[in-house]
């Protein structure tokens, strides 16, 4: 592993703090003490330990989805640390959001979910399993079946109506972006794919992740330029019209960090799983094309993490202010499955974390972390989604300290079901195809809903 200079940073901007933040990158009981510091600023935005707070949800304005992503990096950090005074708080957020399907569609989500959100759940228990993180009372609720459940039934909605194929945005049909098919959405059922392959060592999980990689590829969300042929980028998505696979249209060519870093750890999954060299050339392309997401010259060649459709204009929203947080975590793990990468991606993680330790000086406390981390110091933003991503990009400075994500044949204990998440509606020995009694049932009870919701309106205005 590549030696990195690594400097000391020392910043407290509020006269009078009795605290600062000092952040040594060669030193693990720094690293382990500054990482204490940021986790318990994020966990301020919890609400599950407050009177009527729901366990599990972080206080608004915080979506569902960013709580599952949150509880993510928090898994990470009980780890790497080997810190487990969050562990219970952790154990039971997992089990309380499930469901009664085992599949992280809650009730009390069930009309607004999409299906990017149920996938970072997905993720985060993916990541319990592989670190052996804890033993659920509930198998049914064991960390690997969560996980499966959430993979078969986001498999299940695959939809060939648009665009030959892919993952719509939103579940449901009522809900503003149901004619979009979004990277993230698709992202997230490759990468849970890919985890789950080399787990369970099942090729059809393997199978799975090639089909959405070529799906990707052949509508060209994932694409080079001529110019630079070996950067491959990941546009956010494409309108979907019903009709047929030509009425796709208006791609939408953002670039944001979760989504590379979702392909780009997915194909080093595939790679360690399979040992094939068009997975090593594409997590190799994918890392180069992540390049872009560095400002190289705030900090005179350090490579500094930004996410650069929204910092550089100014006008990041709350999700998109947590998306380095996943960026970094998944190239922890790309360094894992594929060493090759690590001196690269080492000298990414230390000096992005080295100037977020910058930005961890606001506050009344002193340490509360900031978006902008080219600045030198704290830039007066905050919240949940900027408290994760300086969590984790610290979190994977230790990512070579602990042993890689177990599988089940190397010492991964955690139960699996590979047909789960279906519940009563199980559709036997094949949980990845809705039978046309699936498809009708859904569309009477989408009928239902609505003739109820036409009738309380009436019933309003009488």
């Amino acid at each position: 592993m590549v030696s990195c200079a690594s400097f000391a940073i020392v910043a407290s901007l509020m006269i009078g703090m009795s605290q600062a933040f000092f952040l040594d990158t060669n030193n693990k009981t720094n690293v382990i003490e500054n990482l204490n510091i940021v986790a318990k600023g994020l966990m301020d935005y919890y609400q599950g330990d407050d009177y009527g707070g729901v366990v599990g949800m972080f206080h608004s304005p915080y979506y569902w989805w960013e709580a599952g992503g949150a509880w993510g990096s928090l898994i990470d950090y009980v780890y790497y640390t080997q810190n487990d005074t969050l562990k219970p708080t952790i154990m039971a957020a997992l089990n309380h959001q499930t469901g009664d399907d085992n599949n992280y569609i809650p009730l009390n989500q069930s009309t607004t979910e999409g299906n990017d959100d149920q996938g970072f759940w997905g993720i985060a228990v993916m990541a319990a399993a592989e670190k052996n993180f804890g033993t659920p009372d509930d198998d049914k609720k064991a960390y690997l079946a969560l996980a499966q459940g959430v993979f078969n039934t986001m498999a299940s909605r695959w939809d060939e109506s648009a665009c030959g194929g892919g993952l719509r945005w939103q579940i449901f049909q009522w809900n503003s972006g149901y004619d979009y098919k979004n990277s993230v959405s698709n992202g997230c059922l490759f990468h849970i794919a890919a985890r789950l392959a080399r787990y369970t060592g099942n090729t059809s999980y393997s199978d799975w992740a090639e089909k959405v990689y070529d799906w990707m590829t052949d509508i060209q969300l994932l694409n080079n330029t001529p110019d630079f042929p070996d950067h491959w980028f990941v546009y956010d998505g494409i309108h979907a019209d019903t009709g047929g696979e030509d009425v796709c249209h208006n791609m939408t060519k953002y670039q944001w960090t979760y989504n590379q870093g979702l392909f780009l750890s997915g194909c080093a999954y595939m790679y360690n799983f399979t040992g094939e060299e068009k997975w090593r050339n594409r997590t190799l392309n994918l890392l180069t094309g992540a390049e872009v997401f560095f400002n190289t010259t705030a900090w005179k060649g350090s490579w500094v993490m930004q996410e650069a459709a929204c910092q550089r204009v100014d006008n990041c929203n709350n999700d998109q202010r947590s998306f380095k947080a996943y960026f970094a975590r998944f190239l922890g793990l790309t360094s894992l499955m594929m060493p090759e990468t690590s001196d690269k991606i080492r000298k990414w993680l230390v000096d992005s974390a080295n100037a977020a330790a910058g930005s961890c000086s606001g506050g009344t406390d002193g340490v509360t972390c900031g978006l902008d981390w080219t600045l030198g110091h704290w830039d007066g933003k905050y919240g949940l989604g900027e408290q994760m991503c300086a969590l984790e990009v610290m979190n994977n400075l230790l990512i070579h300290e602990m042993p890689p994500p177990y599988t089940a044949d190397n010492g991964g204990t955690s139960v699996g079901n590979p047909a789960g998440g279906f519940g009563t509606k199980m559709l036997g020995t094949d949980p990845l195809k809705l039978n046309g009694g699936d498809t009708a049932g859904a569309s009477i009870i989408t009928a239902l809903v609505g003739v109820s919701i036409i009738g309380a309106g009436i019933w309003l205005l009488v």
